[in-house]
């Protein structure tokens, strides 16, 4: 990672564009950082040039759900740390969730992670907590937390058990246009459960989490936001019986929207039968036909985007047994390669898995984002939809390692990330 030259032009590419559909050849010229001309460039002498032949040129891509542990456990993950890795995997703006040590739940808290990230070559946008302490009982400063900068409001984490207190914070979110993200678990359902709840858990005699553990509690906060009219996100969604009732509320004209993470359409259950640590995180990995469900939701329109939910932890809390290890994996770095190579595989092209880490967060958070904007920073990735690679340890630019895709082999790449004057990748390094 270091800073651009003063005049880039990216050419012999193809300028797709996700928020419009629409794609077309031609170069982009970039002055310090600043997008200058699109489509046909004014060329100079010491202008760097970057040879984008075969390659597709898209808006840097969206993550809104990342964990950067910081303030609290700056030993996992920092706020420079965890942009780097974004970075490095084409994002240019990350949506981080508030349980952090202290949690997120006051405006001072949001102007903390505003300020601290300045700077920092990914935008770090805040998600404020629903809760006081994410404790379920009492709303935090909703209204003074979204003026101080925050984009959403969420326990994630913790679900929010008090079907009131989520009814009053989809009422009261509404006045801000902003979403309510509540993790969709029943955790009286899941129990002590640390994997899907199937046969294989059984053989492996681990404690199951069954599936309606979230599908209960899916069915409930959409009932709610039926009800109130609230704007209600459902993250990182794992079951069949989820994407059902998400299709059929759609349907009915709730305004809900879901994301599904890489590893829940990349990864079953299977995985964990060596019971690698690595492979444990909440909602746990599913089964063959919820994986299944998963991306034909995506493909269908009743999931709207991909977020990581990327879960940095120390090697020392990954060592500990199964049991009480902690849930949760890194995912910036191989977002997009696990992605693509599993959707396009399904049938879905790469401009649309494009999409599901663009214009699908964007909508989400309300965001009008309109991309390669002459006189305004670039925000950029570029890619290499058809290189074959393995995914190696040394590509992981996280300060923690906890990652089951090493070893994994992907098609499609990122091969370069620009954001304003900070640049990243083989391409540009």
């Amino acid at each position: 990672m270091g800073k651009t030259d003063n005049l880039i032009i990216l050419e012999n590419g193809t300028i797709y564009d996700p928020y419009k559909n629409k794609k077309k050849a031609g170069s982009i010229l970039i002055v310090d950082g600043i997008v200058k001309e699109v489509g046909k460039v004014t060329d100079s002498d010491n202008t760097r040039k970057i040879d984008c032949t075969g390659k597709l040129i898209v808006p840097g891509l969206i993550d809104i759900h990342a964990h950067f542990r910081e303030p609290g456990r700056e030993d996992k993950e920092t706020l420079a740390t965890g942009a780097r890795a974004a970075f490095s995997g084409g994002f240019t703006r990350v949506c981080v969730m508030p349980n952090t040590n202290p949690p997120l739940d006051s405006p001072e808290a949001i102007r903390f992670i505003i300020e601290k990230s300045s700077g920092l070559p990914v935008q770090i946008l805040p998600i404020g907590s629903i809760t006081i302490g994410q404790k379920g009982q009492e709303l935090s400063e909703v209204g003074k937390m979204v003026k101080a900068g925050a984009v959403a409001i969420s326990d994630d984490g913790l679900p929010v058990q008090n079907g009131q207190v989520l009814r009053n914070a989809l009422e009261y979110a509404q006045k801000y246009g902003i979403p309510v993200i509540n993790h969709a678990e029943d955790i009286h359902l899941r129990n002590d459960g640390v994997m899907n709840e199937s046969s294989l858990s059984t053989r492996l005699g681990l404690p199951g989490n069954p599936d309606i553990s979230e599908s209960v509690m899916v069915h409930r906060d959409l009932e709610i936001a039926d009800y109130t009219g609230g704007k209600i996100h459902i993250p990182h969604v794992s079951t069949k019986r989820s994407v059902d009732l998400i299709r059929k509320y759609k349907k009915m004209g709730v305004n809900v929207t879901a994301e599904v993470t890489p590893h829940h359409i990349g990864l079953t259950e299977d995985k964990l039968t060596e019971y690698d640590t690595h492979t444990k995180v909440a909602p746990p990995l599913r089964s063959e036909l919820d994986r299944k469900a998963l991306i034909k939701g995506l493909i269908e329109g009743s999931i709207n985007c991909i977020a990581t939910d990327h879960a940095p932890h120390t090697i020392e809390e990954k060592e500990m047994d199964f049991i009480h290890s902690p849930c949760g994996m890194i995912g910036l770095e191989s977002a997009f390669g696990l992605s693509h190579t599993v959707l396009t595989k399904a049938g879905a092209s790469t401009e649309k898995v494009v999409q599901w880490f663009t214009k699908g967060p964007a909508d989400i958070m309300g965001w009008n984002i309109i991309p390669f904007q002459i006189g305004e920073p670039a925000e950029i990735a570029i890619i290499d939809s058809k290189i074959r690679w393995t995914f190696k340890k040394s590509h992981i630019q996280s300060k923690s390692k906890n990652s089951p895709m090493i070893g994994m082999k992907f098609t499609g790449k990122v091969d370069g990330t620009i954001s304003g004057k900070n640049t990243c990748g083989n391409l540009l390094d």
